[in-house]
């Protein structure tokens, strides 16, 4: 299953969306449910599970388009909002490896999102598309 789709647009040719990455979701469901086979309150296990299925049902319905000039986020074919890169000053993928955060920051306001989209496409899209704007990683001092 291809993670990344090419969506012809009438404003322009290079537009992307990104398709759903059900790991995240699939990860916190397991997790909260596995808990309630350990004696603790079994509300902690309900709650993370409950998560879980809205972050599973977020993945289903909502999709990330990238066009030269914005990252869009569609909720069932609705353009729920739009954010212009051009207001863009920073973004980083924390620990893309494991389920991460998509972290962006605008002139506005900072968001900070669970990766629901493949870490890979999504990283390589915002390098593609605002990669200067990658916030580095700390490298630790060396001894």
């Amino acid at each position: 299953m291809s993670t990344i789709s090419q969506t012809k647009n009438p404003d322009s040719s290079d537009s992307v969306t990104l398709k759903p990455f059900f790991r995240l979701p699939l990860l916190i469901t397991v997790l909260g449910l596995s808990l309630i086979l350990i004696p603790i309150n079994h509300w902690i296990s309900i709650v993370i599970s409950i998560f879980g299925i809205f972050l599973l049902i977020q993945s289903c319905i909502l999709r990330l388009e990238f066009t030269p000039n914005d990252l869009i986020v569609w909720q069932l074919n609705r353009e729920l909002r739009r954010f212009p890169f051009k207001n863009w000053l920073a973004w980083r993928l924390l620990l893309p490896s494991l389920p991460g955060i998509f972290y962006f920051r605008e002139e506005a306001s900072p968001h900070l999102l669970p990766i629901l989209f493949d870490p890979k496409a999504l990283e390589d899209q915002l390098r593609k598309r605002v990669g200067s704007l990658e916030k580095p990683k700390k490298e630790l001092p060396k001894p």
